[in-house]
């Protein structure tokens, strides 16, 4: 994207944000909230009209070509939205037959995602039975079922226990490695980040560093990502749990 900028009437919640998510990247949107992360991706899924500044997906612009962009896309809403008066694989199935997926290749699509999960068993099950954590990884397989080359994850661990929330980073890894999809995935927790991510520092609106994660503590003069986020920003530190800090 390039020189994106958005206001709510005088407020401006964006102001000529430009970055790039390289294709096969887990890209971290690293901010506090009220960054502008959830604008950001309002604009990108065309929830808001883009008026200033031109977002990209694969290449094909997206206020030009919408439907060609926007077909490459898959996204995790930080909201819930599942329907839980439905079935686990009634919630898969439904998604894969709007985008023209039939029934027995959409059955294969979920096998290959949730291979050795236990999710796999409870396919019958209504939503309705599966905990906080579960119901978000089967939004996450839901974003994966039409093979998108962009999967945006808006702050998809809030809430969740700890345990889960490393469940769920560890599976969008996995599938980033083994599908070669690229990942932009919106938080404040600094212990999501792992060393080999590439970084988007974003505050008040405002992009304030980009790069891999060594990159930009090595640009801060800091020792952790941690350090160059509180330089950057002038934050005592994004929220997270006292107790985590995975990049000492």
């Amino acid at each position: 994207m390039d020189g994106v900028s958005h206001s709510y009437g005088a407020r401006k919640a964006l102001d000529d944000v430009s970055f790039t998510v390289p294709q096969g990247s887990f890209t971290a949107l690293l901010g506090p909230n009220g960054a502008g992360k959830s604008t950001l991706f309002s604009l990108i899924t065309r929830l808001f009209n883009t008026r200033s500044g031109e977002i990209r997906i694969l290449g094909f612009p997206l206020r030009q070509k919408p439907t060609e962009a926007l077909r490459r896309l898959g996204v995790v809403f930080q909201a819930r939205t599942l329907d839980l008066d439905l079935s686990i694989r009634q919630n898969l199935t439904y998604h894969a037959a709007l985008h023209g997926i039939g029934r027995k290749a959409a059955e294969q699509r979920i096998g290959e995602i949730l291979k050795n999960s236990e999710l796999s068993e409870r396919l019958s099950e209504k939503a309705r039975n599966l905990s906080g954590g579960q119901l978000r990884r089967i939004e996450i397989v839901r974003a994966f079922m039409h093979r998108p080359r962009l999967i945006l994850l808006d702050e998809p661990t809030t809430g969740l226990d700890i345990k889960s929330r490393a469940e769920i980073v560890s599976e969008v890894r996995r599938l980033v490695e083994e599908e070669n999809v690229s990942v932009l995935w919106a938080t404040h927790l600094i212990d999501e980040i792992d060393a080999s991510d590439r970084v988007v520092v974003l505050h008040r609106g405002t992009v304030l560093a980009e790069g891999s994660v060594e990159d930009v503590t090595e640009a801060e003069n800091a020792e952790s990502i941690h350090e160059a986020f509180t330089r950057l920003t002038g934050l005592a530190r994004p929220d997270q749990p006292k107790q985590v800090e995975t990049l000492a």
